[in-house]
């Protein structure tokens, strides 16, 4: 098992209420930045994706391929919020906690005693983020939400696909994926600023404004200039050669999008000819003649394949790449060289082997692994004592009045 090394994070500690994947992808990153994150589930049920998956076996045992890709160098307590003599231990462990993550409704917490107020009676030091579909204020913050409801409501499938087939949901929980993001950098600056303040902070996060505003140029196209964005599926709409193009044996995308790069692409595919033709000869006149360039580039692309042409351009200078399928992608050797995957057991000793990813974030020239595989249910019950002993033992800094 890799030693853990010390991180930005380290010495941190998280008591994540999440389940499903928004908010233990928020604290998946915040442990591999070097955070201890301390699951807190549900009697006899647990995180729900314990139980989702492709394999009926593991999730039947709990720890569902959804579970094991987000939840690995975590520890597992189970907690009766509703019991007595749980809600002290959890009590305890916020007292002894640098953030408290949890992703129910807006509502539920305040309901079972734990509310902004409570947590920061508790701990006025507590970084409290609570990642919902829509924020914990509004007309919708009750409603509930999956990441297929925030694709559908942010506009994201309108722009997605082509005209005939749109309106289609991105192939992967993209807005669960940016909410998780944007409440781990939240995080990570709540408690930069803690050390600033001395005050913990309370952090709101909508899937939903995360989304569109990651949704980047169609959005703010809209909002400044009134384009109201269209699905135009594997072509780009703000330059032109930039899509996706058919090779002699598969697909292969191009992004030619500044002059030179244009004029490069021409004379590798031995079409210097469009470089004057006044249809293509400047930006806005290939965007608005793209049906046309790309058929003149079509011709030339399907002689030779599209690793030939990935090598030949990427050396001159134009962006291009095939298109891989995910177990061509995983295999990349830039992501071995990277030591992006980080191999670890299954937490059910079963001996088999699980592959973890790492975020693309090298430290001091290390990749950020986990240092652990996903935990069972309850895997550290026994040492329940233990964790609130250390977790309370470390000594607390004075916090100044509020204003001051």
């Amino acid at each position: 098992m890799p030693e853990r090394p010390e991180r930005p994070l380290s010495g941190i500690r998280v008591l994540d209420l999440t389940n499903v994947l928004a908010g233990p992808y928020c604290s998946y990153h915040l442990m591999l930045l070097g955070a201890e994150v301390l699951k807190i589930e549900q009697p006899g049920k647990g995180d729900l994706a314990r139980t989702l998956g492709p394999d009926p076996d593991l999730n039947k045992e709990g720890i569902g391929a959804s579970f094991l890709a987000q939840n690995s160098g975590k520890k597992s307590l189970v907690l009766d919020l509703k019991d007595p003599d749980d809600r002290a231990d959890f009590e305890e462990l916020v007292r002894g906690a640098d953030v408290l993550l949890e992703n129910f409704r807006a509502g539920v917490m305040e309901r079972l005693g734990y509310g902004p107020d409570r947590l920061r009676t508790l701990n006025p030091r507590l970084v409290n983020c609570a990642v919902t579909g829509f924020g914990q204020t509004g007309p919708m913050s009750t409603a509930p939400a999956y990441d297929q409801i925030i694709q559908g409501l942010s506009g994201m499938m309108s722009i997605t696909g082509t005209a005939d087939t749109a309106p289609l949901r991105v192939g992967f929980p993209v807005c669960d994926s940016l909410g998780g993001l944007g409440a781990a950098l939240a995080v990570s600056a709540a408690l930069l600023g803690r050390e600033r303040t001395g005050h913990g902070a309370r952090l709101d996060v909508s899937m939903l404004e995360v989304s569109l505003s990651a949704m980047g140029w169609a959005v703010s196209n809209y909002l400044v200039s009134g384009v109201d964005p269209e699905p135009m599926g594997d072509q780009n709409a703000t330059a032109a050669p930039s899509g996706t193009f058919e090779t002699a044996d598969g697909g292969l995308n191009i992004a030619a999008n500044r002059q030179e790069q244009f004029h490069t692409l021409c004379r590798l595919l031995g079409l210097p000819g469009l470089v004057d033709d006044p249809r293509f000869a400047e930006r806005e006149a290939r965007k608005n003649n793209r049906a046309a360039l790309n058929a003149e580039l079509s011709v030339a692309l399907r002689q030779k394949t599209a690793s030939e042409w990935e090598e030949m351009l990427s050396v001159a200078g134009v962006p291009a790449a095939r298109v891989l399928t995910v177990p061509e992608a995983v295999e990349l050797p830039q992501l071995e060289h990277r030591g992006f995957f980080t191999d670890l057991p299954y937490p059910d000793g079963s001996g088999r082997s699980l592959r973890a990813s790492g975020n693309g974030v090298l430290v001091d020239g290390e990749p950020l692994r986990p240092h652990a595989p996903p935990p069972l249910l309850d895997q550290h019950g026994e040492d329940r004592a233990d964790l609130i002993s250390r977790w309370r033992a470390r000594p607390q800094r004075a916090v100044p009045a509020l204003g001051s």
